[in-house]
């Protein structure tokens, strides 16, 4: 292929019209309702006078409500719709139309994910954690989970989008099943499953043990989900390849 669209310039190219894309005015509203939903939860915490630990109870909802439904479910509209979109609608085509490689499309759709699913994580998340009252420290360890959670998500569910159709429907049944439910039966499955990388990075920061998870020391919650960000970005650079655009 001729490299006349050179790979930095690919890859501007794909993330400013993917970000275009992605930025519709209901994905936006729809998913800040989840961050809304966590501020006020994170409320409550902050004015119930019965809790006995005010710090676990705030640890424990940013896991269940933060890292096992906002951050993966942001990530999985919009890595998801990114190319799979594209690919469903015809206009991947007009991608193809330029003389570029296939890596720079994929890691120039993964940015434009990353690009508007990092905002609507991370601010909604971090103002939630400041809610609780219990310190900064939440705030700091909140931030970082939800950036290597929103990375490694971003990249998994771009490569859902070129596998499957109807990538949504998938990921959400991933998310529920497999991230929210089965991935709790043991720590094996729990190392399986991004959220037990995500969770320990939280656990871990807040010394606050979450059922096993924090085993997983901080430099392998992030470590870990770094492999799975490249070894994703490669196969769907592949399936990118193997596949023929109408």
């Amino acid at each position: 292929m001729s490299n006349s669209v050179s790979p930095p310039q690919s890859i501007r190219l794909v993330h400013g019209l993917l970000v275009r894309q992605l930025l519709t005015r209901g994905r936006v509203l729809a998913l800040l309702a989840l961050g809304i939903l966590l501020g006020v939860v994170a409320l409550s915490v902050r004015l119930a006078d019965s809790l006995e630990d005010p710090l676990r109870s705030s640890v424990e909802i940013f896991d269940v409500i933060g890292f096992t439904l906002v951050v993966p479910i942001v990530a999985l509209v919009f890595a998801g719709a990114a190319l799979g979109d594209s690919r469903e609608d015809g206009t991947l085509v007009y991608l193809w139309l330029r003389p570029m490689d296939r890596w720079p499309v994929v890691v120039g759709a993964w940015l434009a994910a990353v690009s508007v699913a990092l905002p609507l994580t991370v601010i909604p998340m971090g103002v939630s954690a400041l809610i609780t009252g219990v310190g900064e420290g939440l705030l700091a360890a909140t931030v970082l989970a939800a950036v290597v959670g929103v990375l490694v998500y971003s990249a998994v569910f771009l490569l859902l989008g070129l596998l499957l159709k109807n990538s949504i429907i998938w990921g959400i049944g991933y998310i529920l099943i497999w991230e929210g439910l089965i991935a709790q039966f043991g720590s094996a499955l729990g190392k399986a499953a991004l959220r037990g990388y995500t969770r320990s990075i939280l656990a871990n920061r807040m010394e606050i043990d979450l059922d096993g998870f924090t085993e997983l020391s901080t430099s392998t919650a992030v470590v870990v989900p770094a492999v799975v960000i490249i070894v994703a970005l490669l196969l769907s650079t592949l399936r990118l390849q193997s596949m023929e655009i109408d």
